[in-house]
């Protein structure tokens, strides 16, 4: 049984206006909306690797849709050797693509002493798998203010997930959007990178107000899954997803970081045609659903 007690503020059982059976709080980061009415997609590079690479993708998933620039200027690896990203150069390079297609941008915040750096930059701060329980990072980002992207950590109970939410809104900023990316089973790495866990999607929105979405190229570490991983988690009810994507000509094997499951822009254009097929994310429709399963 929950205890919705250790994550009060968060809490649908909370009451107010995002009690049950009510909308998702809608978290806004410079104008674009989620937990609305559309789904909403971030996409980009995995890692920000020079201007160039990072304006051409830019380009590319803003012209297929896509709402937010995603891309790592400090990369956690689990090697000390693995390329660890361009620092504050790469938030130099967010922040002047920005500039050039309008697109917000969302980067990840590793450690307490570099919040008001990279906030200094991005419109949106990731906390990754790894961080989802550094309780001083999340302690910090609840005082900074900005809005923020928190990563299901990869073993991680929704319990753990949802007190983790709470330590941000303990300190006055419920400006918080969940990513589920994928959790380790006996099967991760097997034949995929980890496990999708849809399942979750649905009692996050039980559970919490706060809206959540998607990471498929995380999840699946796969180029040819990430398309048919996204359209299911649109399905079960996500508010969006986050998308890795590489240049349209790029060989592969020159990318720095996860080059196995970057999608190209034209995979990205097709995926957001479907997906905008499949209609509203609404929680009242989410709720009408989980009314009529109750009811048979």
């Amino acid at each position: 049984m929950a205890n919705h007690h250790a994550y009060r503020i968060v809490s649908r059982n909370g009451g107010g206006k995002h009690s049950i059976g009510t909308a998702s709080k809608v978290v806004s980061v410079a104008g674009v909306a989620f937990g609305g009415r559309r789904p909403v997609v971030i996409a980009g590079p995995c890692t920000v690797e020079s201007l160039e690479q990072t304006l051409e993708i830019a380009l590319e998933v803003k012209s297929c849709g896509a709402e937010m620039l995603r891309g790592g200027a400090f990369k956690p690896r689990t090697s000390p050797y693995d390329f660890q990203g361009l620092g504050e150069e790469g938030l130099k390079i967010l922040a002047e693509v920005r500039e050039q297609t309008g697109l917000p941008i969302v980067t990840e915040v590793l450690d307490v002493r570099l919040v008001e750096l990279v906030g200094r930059y991005a419109d949106m701060l990731q906390v990754g798998s790894r961080n989802m329980q550094c309780f001083p990072l999340l302690t910090e980002l609840g005082k900074f203010g900005k809005p923020v992207l928190l990563k299901r950590g990869m073993a991680s109970t929704l319990h753990e997930w949802l007190c983790a939410a709470e330590y941000i809104a303990k300190e006055g900023n419920t400006q918080i959007v969940l990513c589920e990316r994928g959790i380790r089973t006996f099967g991760a790495g097997e034949y995929s990178r980890f496990c999708l866990d849809l399942n979750v999607v649905g009692a996050v929105r039980e559970a919490t107000y706060l809206p959540v979405i998607v990471d498929p190229s995380h999840a699946t570490g796969r180029a040819d899954m990430v398309p048919w991983a996204a359209q299911a988690a649109i399905g079960f009810g996500a508010a969006g997803l986050i998308i890795e994507v590489m240049g349209p000509h790029t060989p592969r094997s020159q990318l720095r970081c996860d080059a196995d499951q970057a999608i190209r822009p034209a995979t990205l254009r097709k995926l957001m045609n479907q997906i905008h097929k499949m209609g509203k994310t609404e929680e009242a429709e989410f709720m009408e659903r989980k009314t009529s399963v109750a009811a048979v």
